[in-house]
């Protein structure tokens, strides 16, 4: 297998993590979040909060690099209009992921502390939840447009 292949099969793989992760996180989070369980949330957040570092923080690490390493195989400069507009996107998505994964470790907390003492989820994590699933939007959002800017490849200037 030639080195471009290699990449561009790590850089598709790596989307594929961060998109699959970041989606099934959001969804299993959430139906915890509605059963209003101290113990199943604590539970399912303990999960979420290891796939967090497992996949999504490896593939953060994996796709920048491996975008960067596509790029110059292929001819691209990094301030190609695409390109740029991705890397612009992957910070946005960047200031928003790196604060759900501090909210998602204290949401853990909480529920677990509540869960240990028999009592119902408190205030804090609820306000925590309502921000944690507000700051979703944009970086699902940004991480659509930056996949399909890697498909569609427009010509932005």
């Amino acid at each position: 297998m030639s080195y471009y292949l290699v990449l561009k099969f790590l850089h598709v793989i790596g989307t594929t993590v961060l998109f699959g992760t970041g989606a099934g996180i959001a969804f299993f989070f959430l139906l915890a979040h509605r059963t209003k369980k101290a113990a199943t949330v604590a539970a399912v957040a303990r999960i979420v909060v290891i796939a967090d570092f497992v996949f999504t923080a490896t593939a953060v690490v994996v796709q920048p690099v491996t975008g960067a390493l596509l790029a110059i195989e292929l001819g691209f400069s990094l301030r190609e209009g695409w390109i740029a507009l991705s890397i612009l996107l992957y910070l946005i998505t960047g200031a928003f992921w790196i604060p759900v994964v501090f909210m998602q470790i204290k949401m853990r907390d909480l529920a677990a502390a509540a869960a240990r003492q028999g009592r119902a989820l408190p205030a804090e994590y609820h306000r925590l939840f309502r921000r944690w699933f507000a700051f979703g939007f944009p970086a699902f959002g940004a991480v659509l447009a930056i996949i399909w800017l890697m498909i569609a490849k427009p010509a932005l200037s």
